[in-house]
């Protein structure tokens, strides 16, 4: 039997501010599904213990519902894994968001971890950009997790949801904790912007009329 060529392109599907995406490659097997106004639930398993952690931390600060099933070459490296989540996430939220409509647009959030302080501001305005603030850190692994590919997940996020995004490091010593607290000041701060602003009656937040 000839085996079925992988496709690189994804499909999306979305319906009010839901959106279901299915990326398949030679290197990854991805279908994520993200419900914005959700309950801040995640389930399935990336293969990977300590960004299932991280994800579970994002949904439930975001107020997400978010299913993830995924497979792929992890005996190779965490590294297309990790990235091919951000890109498939990033997809799924410029989808659930849809025109932005009466959204806040921006949001920000610090967040303190003991002894570290994250900080992470962002404006869905369509417009991808990452500043990473926080430099290489001491411990390279967390279980098979390389903490050099919290900046590649988070970059293909915005790369791929139109995100303009800064994160930045005010004080931090502990690698756990530093890259806990980014994904919690992303969340807080998506949770922030994609939020009902009261103000804007329905409307596109921009004088340009769109996002």
């Amino acid at each position: 039997m000839a085996r079925k060529s992988p496709s690189p392109t994804p499909k999306t599907k979305s319906a009010g501010r839901e959106a279901k995406v299915l990326r398949h490659t030679r290197e990854t097997q991805i279908e994520l599904r993200l419900a914005l106004d959700g309950a801040g639930a995640f389930r399935g398993s990336s293969g990977l213990p300590f960004l299932d952690h991280m994800l579970t931390l994002l949904a439930r600060h975001a107020g997400w519902d978010l299913a993830l099933e995924a497979g792929g070459d992890l005996p190779v490296d965490c590294h297309h894994m990790v990235e091919d989540l951000g890109i498939v996430l990033g997809q799924a939220l410029r989808e659930a968001a849809g025109g932005k409509a009466g959204i806040q647009r921006y949001g920000q959030a610090a967040i303190p971890m003991e002894e570290t302080l994250v900080n992470a501001a962002l404006d869905f305005c369509g417009r991808p950009y990452l500043h990473w603030g926080i430099p290489l850190l001491d411990r390279e692994l967390i279980g098979d997790y390389a903490t050099e590919m919290t900046e590649d997940f988070f970059r293909a996020v915005a790369m791929n949801s139109g995100l303009t995004v800064h994160f930045d490091l005010v004080r931090g010593r502990n690698a756990h904790h530093i890259i806990e607290a980014a994904f919690k000041a992303c969340a807080r701060a998506m949770r922030q912007a994609l939020s009902a602003d009261p103000h804007a009656r329905g409307a596109i937040p921009s004088t340009k009329g769109a996002l």
